[in-house]
C-alpha cells in the first residue's frame, strides 16, 4: 500500500468521498482539471477509468463517457500519461485505476506496475476479474506497495465474503445494487444489512457505490459504511458539458459549474 492510501483512505477521516472519472472524458486537459478540482472539494481518493469498448459493469452514463475518450483515441498508456501530469500539478490524494482485464492484459501486467510506480498510481481494481482469478495479481500489487481493491455485494456468501475481506487491500468497494452501474434514486432493502455483514469481518474501510447521486443517500449510509464513491452522478455532469469542455475558452468555467453541482448535491448543506 502507497503512503497516499495510508494518509487518506482510513477510517478516522469521516465518510470517504472517492469519485470516479473516464479518463479522456472528453478530452486530457479536462480530465486533469476535473480531477484537480475533485481533491479540492474534498476527494480522499480518485478513481480512473479507462475507456473501453465493452465494459460488463457500467451502464448508459459512463458507457458514453467511454465512447467520448474513444473518440480521439485514449489509451491506457495516455491514462498513465495523466495521471503524471496530475501529480505535477498538484494532485496529492491516491488515484485508483480502474479497467477491465482485457485491456490490462494487452497492455501488459509487468509494463503497467513500472508505469504505475513511475507516474504515481496507487491501486488498481478491475471489475471482471473474480476473487478466484485475482491472487497472482493481489501478490503483485503487494510487492509493488500498490492496492488492489475488491467488489464484494449483496449476494456474496458469507464465506466467501470473509475471504475476501481477509485479504483485501486499500478498501472495500461494497456494490449497492446488482446490474450495471447507474444513478439510483433509492437504495434497495437488503443493501444495510449486507454493510453490516461486511463491517463485521472487514478490518480495512468499507466503500458503497453503484447508484449514489445525492446527499440523502451519503447521510444514510453515514452509521453503515466509512465512505462512498460517485461514479455515474458526476460523468453525467461532465457529458453535459461536453462543448464548454473541449473549448479552452470555456474550459474552466464548465469545471467550476461541475463543481458547484457536485456540491449542491453530494455535499452537506451549510447552515
Amino acid at each position: 500500500m502507497t503512503d497516499r492510501m495510508r494518509e487518506y483512505i482510513t477510517k478516522d477521516k469521516g465518510m470517504l468521498f472517492i469519485p470516479f472519472i473516464t479518463a479522456g472524458d472528453p478530452d486530457n486537459e479536462s480530465t486533469i482539471q476535473i480531477a484537480l478540482m475533485l481533491q479540492s472539494v474534498g476527494a480522499n481518493a480518485l478513481e480512473l477509468g479507462i475507456p473501453y469498448s465493452d465494459p460488463l459493469a457500467d451502464g448508459p452514463v459512463i458507457q458514453q463517457a467511454s465512447k467520448r475518450a474513444l473518440s480521439h483515441g485514449e489509451t491506457l498508456l495516455d491514462a498513465m500519461t495523466l495521471v503524471k501530469t496530475m501529480r505535477r500539478q498538484g494532485l496529492k490524494i491516491p488515484v485508483i485505476i480502474f479497467t477491465y482485464a482485457n485491456v490490462l492484459l494487452q497492455f501488459g501486467v509487468d509494463v503497467f506496475f513500472q508505469q504505475a510506480k513511475t507516474v504515481g498510481v496507487d491501486g488498481l481494481l478491475v471489475p471482471d476479474l473474480p476473487y478466484e482469478e485475482s491472487r497472482l495479481l493481489a501478490d503483485s500489487c503487494l510487492k509493488k506497495d500498490m492496492s488492489l481493491i475488491s467488489l464484494v455485494a449483496p449476494t456474496t456468501s458469507k464465506h466467501r465474503l470473509s475471504m475476501i475481506c481477509r485479504e483485501a487491500q486499500g478498501f472495500i468497494y461494497c456494490v449497492s445494487s446488482l446490474g450495471v452501474t447507474g444513478v439510483r434514486k433509492k437504495f434497495h432493502p437488503d443493501v444495510f444489512p449486507f454493510l453490516r455483514r461486511v463491517k463485521k469481518v472487514c478490518q480495512i474501510p468499507i466503500a458503497v457505490g453503484f447508484g449514489i447521486s445525492s446527499f440523502e443517500q451519503v447521510e444514510k449510509l453515514e452509521n453503515n459504511a466509512d465512505g462512498f464513491i460517485v461514479g455515474s452522478a458526476i460523468v453525467s455532469l461532465i457529458g453535459q458539458c461536453t462543448k464548454q469542455l473541449n473549448d479552452p475558452a470555456t474550459r474552466s468555467g464548465a469545471v467550476d459549474q461541475i463543481r458547484r453541482q457536485i456540491c449542491e448535491k453530494l455535499m452537506a448543506p451549510v447552515n
